[in-house]
Formats: C-alpha cells, structure tokens, sequence
C-alpha cells in the first residue's frame, strides 16, 4: 500500500486513492470532508504529521468533491481561529464546484461569530475543490514568447469580451470558450495585439453586500483559489471541466501567435479581516498565511484596502504563491503575470523593499525565468513606480498621468516627451530600459478612453454607493459638454482627442496596454468604478462599435509593428539618441520651452538603424500650427497617420499646418529598411 506524502500540498491521485497534505503549525488535527453524489459527507483523518504538514490517504478520484474541517484552538486574540464547523476549501484546489451564496444570500453562517462557530455549514452553499484529471493533449502547443519590445498587450475581461458577441455561439459567449472562438480570436489578430492581459481568473467570491444590492463582483479581484479557474467563466461546468476549458482556450490563443497573462491577486484574499467569512485559509492556519497586527492579533495588517494582507515573511506563504505560479505555467501554459498591488507582495517585515523575499525568490525560480512579469508597483500606503528590479515590468501611472494632462491642455511637453521616450526619468538611472515601463492611458479602473474624452465627472450612481465611489480626479476633458451630446463640434474634438491619445500610446518607447473595447469606442457611460457591474455598463457592445476609430487603431499598430525605431530596448541605439525633437519652426528646442505651460506644439523624431525614421508632430494648442519639418533622412516624408481628418494620408511633406489638437504622423524610409 502506498504511503502518504508531505508534498506536494493539495490533492495527488494515486492509485489507492488521494494524497492529501495540509500545511498548519497551529491546528491539532485534520479532517477531510468528501462529499458523496447525494450531497451526503464522509469525514477521513489525516493520520500522519511531517513538520507542520499533515497528510493521509483518503478514498476517492477524478471528480471527488471534498473540503477540509480543521481541529484547533478559537482564540482570535491570539490570532487562532480554527473551526472544525466550517467546510474550508483546500487552497491548492485545482477546481471549485458550486460558490458561496452566489450573491443571492448573505454569508451568515460563514462568518467568525463565536456565539454560532459550533453551527454546521449548510452543505448546499459552501464550495467545495473538486479532483480534477491534469492529462490533457496540448497538441505540441508552444509558448509564443514574444519578445517585450515588441508585446502589444490587451488587457481584457473573459466574460465581458464575447458577452454580446454576435458572432459568438450564445451558449459559449463569456467564457473561456468564447474566447477561444475564432471570432473572438480573428478581433485580436485583425488588430495587431501580440499579448492579451485576463482580468483575474483565480476562483473569486461574490461580495455579499453586492449581493444585497444586486450587484455582483465583476473584476474578480477578491480571490479564494489561486489553482482554480473561477468556474463561472465556464461554459462546461464546474465539475472540473473548467480547467479542460482553459487549457482548451490557452492551446487556441498560442496557435494563434497570441500570449495569455494573467491578472493574479495574491496580496490578499476574500476573506478579509476579524469580520470577513472564514472560508479556507483563515481557518487553517490564520497566522501563517495571514499578516496580523502583532500586538493586536486579533486584527489584520492591511495594506490593499480589503481587509487583509498575505503574510509574505512566512514560508507557507510564499510557498503557496510560487506553487500556485509554476502550476500555472507549467500545467495551464500561461505566458505571464500581472500583479495586483505588487508593493504589499515586497512588504518583508512592513516596509516595501527590493530584495524582499518573494522578488528574491521569483528572480531565481527557474520556471519563471522566461515569463512575463508585470508589477502593478503601488499598494495603500506606497507607490514605487521606478522601485522594482530590471527583470521586472511596470504599470507606468506616471505615464498615464502625463500623457492624459498634456492632452486636456494642463501638462508640459517636457513631461510629454519623458512618457513618449519610455520614461527615462524613472529607469535610466537604474540602468533599466524602456521595456520596464507598461505604459496604458486607461485601463479596468477608470474611465474608458471614450469616457476620458466625454465625461469631466465619474457618473458612478448604478454602483449604489451615492456616486461616491471611484477615483474623483480623472485628468479627463469632456471636451465641451458632459456626456453624449449632438454638438457636432464637441464630437468631432472627442474623436480627435481619443486618436491623439492612441496615437501616443503606441509611438511611445516602452510596452503599450491598450484597454480592450478602447480601439472601437466602449464606453461605460462615465462610470469609473464598474467593478461592481456584470451587465451592459462592462460588457463589449459589439453593435456600437465605432468602425473608424478601430480602423485608426489597427493602423497605428500596423505602424508600431513595422517600425523598430518606435521599439527600442535601450535609450541609446549605437547610432546616437533615439529621438530628436524640435520646435515647430524646426529649431532645437529651448531649455525653458520643455516646462512652458503654454508652449503646446513640437516635433519628436524616432530613429534607428534599419528602420524607417518616423516624426511625430504634436499640436496640444486651440489653434492650428505651421511646421517647418526636419530633412528626410531616407527618402521625402510621407504622411501616414493623422487624428485631422482634413490630412490627406499618402502625400509627401515638407511644410505641413497641423490642426488644433491633432497629431500627424510622417514617415521616411521604406518598411524593410
């Protein structure tokens, strides 16, 4: 008979069984509770103990649906609260069955209430893990690895994407199956896109006070299962076919050409602080998975604004985060990882810091070491923008503050050109290049690149929280009128504005984000905050799709993608500086002009060896401007883009009158150089 094993943690089949390992220094003993066809539980001891590991061989296989009851002291003040009453998802589930409440009722009986804790779990709303078989033919699927310089990422929502989507079979549409359609598939690839960027797919949990509003968690930043692929994106089922379906989903975007990085959220979970539910790992070992406040145990150290911090000055911890990333890229084929508020990730003993141990321990990790990493480099209390190390990306929010202010008349082009070059302002000086900056106008949180255009005011009043919800300062321009409007003029200045700042986004040295539903108008008609909104406000309405700002897009990355002066890897090339830039007059610029609020129009000049040079000309000013264009470096300047549509795309330049707000695009040089 086969012997039980430490590790790995979680569930391992075995031919007599499951091997189950729980890992709790705190807990006296373990119970695995399985559920039969009958919704009927079967309790089976862990009856082996290594280190602070429990573990046993337990009946069962493919399909088993099973929680953990944990034995142990309930004393929250000193940070105990074990409850063997409450059915405990595994952490290391690889699939979850069911949810709990669903947003139709509260969580009563799952929270820390120590007048109810000896009251049973009602087994019909209580998730539980299912065993899942990990056989799977990928087909000799390869991992694209596209090259950072030349990533174009699109962040997107799995659900909201193919929601609407006419061309989507109804039964597939917002799930992973539908992202998988080649409707779905053939948008991305029509736009240029190389990398697409899933808002978060680890099991979640609906937010009970959303669903006593009748709202629901849409973004799915509150975390339960960081294994398991959140079940309702799963056209399937959720009896572990949801991760047949990912898989399925992942193998179809990789033979498209097309990266998967995930959205992940392990700086917290759904439980959240003393009030929260207790739904997996507080009740299995509160301490260890959990930073508290040290002389208030009871109480959580919190530094993402949920209720809770991960304690990653614990091994437990860390271990279960690095297991969870190496499953996901060595079992589901993921490309990378964008990580939420990836400051309290670094917070070794409080204080954010670069050789923390969870950097430390990703820096080395071999399994990791060709995947994208992408920090979302700010928490509650820090902001380390610049603060990450070389191997790492960033969300660069000084980019989108930048860019947004120029453009609705309050920035400098100083600041301009510093987003433009792949903010060397924030890298250079630590020897890293322009590839650490993400750079993203928009993104989940905030307006729409529509709603920027349209909306001075977030207009958030469906969310149910008195519109006072959401960021308030949106750097935004409503451009003349708030909201939909018939004023021809106010709506010809919008379409400007959005193909200005899409015109900056993807000439801009470094990685480009684009929001998906940005390249064809989404708007979420002014809210800023719509993460409570899994309806028409969220979704993609495919029908209203803007044809022509999709065509301008699809252009520009066209553009970016032929032109290797316009992704450059380092600040300097071997030829000289990467850009040159000159007053509209085609003077060099003066020293005073770069922080001059009023001065608004200049040229930026992209070069390389062995690409066609490409000049941007910039009008941030209520009036046209004359420009005096530098001598052609590789044949005449030709026009080949323009948020002006009195600009005649194709003609040769060498004097040209850019409109009031409106960028113009010239290009000398052929494609191949």
């Amino acid at each position: 008979m086969d012997k039980s094993t430490p590790y790995p943690l979680g569930v391992t089949l075995r031919e007599n069984g499951i091997n189950v390992a729980v890992y709790s220094e705190t807990a006296e003993a373990v119970d695995v509770a399985v559920f039969g066809e009958d919704g009927g539980e079967t309790t089976h001891r862990l009856d082996q103990r290594s280190g602070h590991v429990f573990h046993g061989i337990v009946p069962g296989g493919v399909g088993t649906r099973y929680g953990f009851r944990v034995h142990g002291e309930w004393e929250p003040g000193e940070g105990l609260r074990h409850n063997s009453a409450k059915l405990l998802l595994d952490p290391y589930a690889r699939a979850v069955e069911g949810s709990w409440g669903a947003g139709e009722e509260t969580f009563g009986h799952l929270f820390d209430d120590p007048e109810q804790r000896n009251d049973a779990d009602s087994a019909g709303s209580v998730a539980k893990g299912v065993v899942v078989d990990p056989a799977f033919d990928w087909e000799g699927d390869t991992a694209p690895r596209v090259p950072l310089a030349d990533t174009i990422v699109y962040e997107v929502h799995v659900k909201g994407f193919t929601k609407q989507h006419p061309d989507v079979p109804e039964e597939i549409r917002g799930t992973y199956a539908g992202l998988a359609h080649p409707a779905a598939i053939q948008h991305l690839l029509d736009l240029g896109v190389t990398t697409v960027e899933l808002l978060p797919v680890h099991q979640f949990v609906q937010d009970s006070h959303l669903g006593e509003k009748g709202l629901r968690n849409y973004w799915g930043y509150n975390s339960i299962g960081f294994f398991a692929p959140h079940n309702e994106y799963s056209a399937a089922g959720d009896d572990g076919s949801q991760v047949r379906e990912f898989k399925e989903m992942v193998k179809a975007l990789h033979a498209a050409g097309l990266e998967v990085v995930l959205d992940v959220v392990y700086n917290h979970t759904a439980e959240g602080n003393h009030m929260g539910p207790t739904l997996s790992l507080k009740g299995i070992d509160n301490g260890s998975y959990y930073r508290v406040v040290e002389e208030e145990p009871e109480n959580y150290f919190d530094t993402t604004g949920t209720g809770n911090s991960l304690n990653v000055s614990h091994p437990a911890a860390l271990q279960l985060i690095l297991d969870s990333l190496r499953y996901w890229v060595t079992e589901m084929h993921v490309d990378g990882f964008r990580f939420d508020l990836a400051t309290t990730l670094t917070r070794q003993w409080g204080d954010a810091h670069v050789h923390s141990a969870f950097l430390d321990i990703v820096h080395q990790d071999p399994v990791l070491a060709p995947v994208k990493l992408i920090a979302e480099p700010w928490d509650t209390q820090g902001y380390q923008v610049g603060g990450f190390p070389a191997r790492w990306s960033e969300w660069n929010g000084k980019y989108r503050d930048d860019v947004r202010d120029f453009w609705r008349g309050q920035g400098t082009l100083g600041s301009l050109t510093q987003r433009l070059t792949g903010s060397p302002d924030v890298y250079e000086a630590d020897r890293r290049s322009p590839l650490c900056s993400v750079n993203f106008l928009t993104a989940h949180d905030g307006f729409t690149l529509a709603d920027l255009t349209a909306y001075d005011e977030k207009h958030n009043d469906a969310n149910g929280e008195g519109n006072n919800d959401g960021e308030s300062d949106n750097r935004s321009w409503n451009c003349g009128a708030e909201g939909p409007t018939d004023d021809e003029g106010v709506n010809a200045l919008r379409a400007r504005q959005r193909r200005n700042l899409l015109t900056t986004l993807l000439l801009s040295s470094g990685v480009p984000m684009l929001l998906g539903g940005d390249e064809m108008g989404r708007t979420q008609g002014g809210n800023n905050n719509a993460y409570c909104q899994d309806d028409e406000i969220s979704w993609f309405d495919w029908d209203a799709a803007d044809a022509d700002l999709l065509t301008f897009t699809r252009e520009l990355v066209a553009l970016r993608r032929e032109t290797p002066a316009l992704r450059p890897s380092w600040y300097a090339n071997e030829a000289g500086p990467n850009t040159v830039s000159l007053r509209a007059d085609g003077k060099p610029m003066g020293q005073h002009e770069w922080d001059d609020a009023n001065a608004r129009a200049y040229s930026i000049q992209f070069q390389a060896p062995g690409s066609p040079t490409v000049l941007l000309l910039v009008n941030g000013a209520s009036n046209p401007v004359e420009f005096t264009v530098p001598p052609a470096p590789g044949g005449p300047w030709k026009l080949v883009v323009s948020s002006d549509p009195q600009q005649e795309v194709g003609r040769e330049v060498a004097e040209l009158l850019v409109g009031e707000w409106s960028t113009t695009v010239l290009r000398s040089g052929t494609i191949d150089g």
